[in-house]
């Protein structure tokens, strides 16, 4: 796979599993990435200069704000999340993911495997998961308006919200 798009020009990758397969033994998600943008996840602004890298149909239904971020279109219509310079500033943004981490988790889906940067990312992944236990130990189940913030960070993580 070669990349052109606002943030990658002639970025240069190679799969070396299906995708959806082989993924590391301790990195189960909930969610694909083709299911977290139909549900609504980063406002609708954050692949849409970059749909000709992934499968065409990860898009069919997704839901996106071509013009600018619109927090309408996440799943609990709330800002949860921070901006790309906040989180460069923070050392969040790891090895050749400009975007961050849903960006390393859509290429891993597909299968490209980069042994150090995947280790640090699903460890990244597996401490989110603290979320989904203060949302169970402070909110009634099925209660989606309980902290909704904290739901639409577990769903941009992979993570199911509805806890």
């Amino acid at each position: 796979m070669i990349v052109f798009d606002k943030m990658q020009q002639g970025y240069e990758y190679q799969y070396s599993a299906l995708p959806g397969k082989d993924f590391a033994a301790d990195f189960m998600p909930t969610l694909t990435p083709k299911q977290m943008l139909e549900m609504g996840v980063f406002e609708g602004h954050y692949m849409n200069d970059c749909q000709a890298e992934f499968p065409e149909d990860w898009f069919e239904n997704a839901k996106l704000s071509l013009e600018a971020p619109d927090i309408k279109v996440n799943y609990f219509e709330i800002k949860s999340r921070m901006s790309l310079p906040q989180w460069q500033q923070r050392g969040w943004i790891i090895g050749p993911d400009p975007r961050g981490w849903f960006q390393w988790y859509c290429r891993y889906y597909m299968g490209r495997r980069l042994e150090n940067i995947d280790r640090l990312q699903i460890k990244r992944w597996k401490a989110f998961k603290r979320h989904e236990a203060q949302l169970k130990r402070n909110c009634l189940s099925f209660d989606l308006d309980c902290r909704r913030k904290q739901r639409q960070a577990l769903l941009q993580w992979a993570y199911n919200p509805f806890v």
